[in-house]
């Protein structure tokens, strides 16, 4: 493994944590779409579970990663204050049977660039709703119809940034060179497709419910500008596709 992997990792982990955090708090009194089914309903509670998943993810690879420098005995400073150079330490950062292949593969550089542009997407629609943008589905006294930046060419681009997200972070830690595949609890056969699989069932789940229950809301609100907005803005998540 290389530092090149471990500081990327920190990296994705920083951005992922960014565009997961609430920028408002929810106003209970102002939440709509609450008959939504439960399961689709907590994804605020998903998105910590998801960050601290992450951030377990990227400890255990930075912690591999000096545990090779220990093991390879390389003369270096890092590698002689390693505080991973005993055996027992580095068995249990990675009890595989098998040398680890955790390497800086053409998925993982894939899954950075996803990852980064995807909390890139979701921080400028923060910006861009301001005080408007909540993680549960509100409407605030002062709501307005937003058609600029990135709403100008989706109408739900932070569900773009999420899928992004998700997308960046299964070809990062979910694939072949993972500490999660290779050391992790997730490196028996088949292991990572199930949680991949699960994974974007429910973020697709959550896009397409809730992107409904956002337009008819805001036609509701709007009315005739919301028309004209739906007829030049088609698509929902990625321009021509969806």
């Amino acid at each position: 493994m290389s530092l090149a992997r471990a500081t990327l990792v920190i990296v994705q982990a920083l951005t992922n944590q960014w565009a997961l955090t609430p920028p408002n708090p929810t106003q209970q009194k102002s939440r709509y779409y609450t008959e939504e089914l439960y399961i689709l309903q907590i994804a605020p509670l998903i998105f910590k579970a998801h960050m601290i998943i992450m951030w377990i993810c990227a400890c255990f690879e930075v912690m591999y990663y000096f545990s090779t420098l220990s093991i390879s005995g390389t003369s270096t400073i890092l590698s002689s204050v390693s505080p991973f150079a005993t055996p027992a330490l580095n068995t249990l950062i990675c009890p595989a049977t098998t040398d680890p292949r955790i390497s800086v593969s053409p998925l993982f550089l894939i899954g950075i660039v996803a990852v980064v542009l995807g909390s890139y997407i979701r921080l400028d629609c923060f910006k861009a709703l301001g005080k408007l943008f909540t993680f549960d589905l509100t409407v605030h006294p002062d709501h307005r119809l937003v058609t600029t930046s990135f709403y100008g060419y989706v109408r739900h681009p932070a569900y773009t940034g999420s899928m992004l997200l998700v997308a960046g972070l299964t070809f990062s830690h979910l694939t072949e060179g993972s500490w999660l595949t290779e050391c992790g609890p997730l490196k028996s056969n088949g292991s990572a497709l199930v949680v991949w699989a699960a994974w974007w069932a429910w973020t697709l789940a959550v896009g397409v419910s809730r992107a409904e229950a956002e337009d008819n809301q805001m036609q509701k609100m709007f009315s005739g500008e919301w028309e004209r907005y739906a007829e030049n803005v088609a698509w929902w998540f990625f321009p021509g596709l969806v």
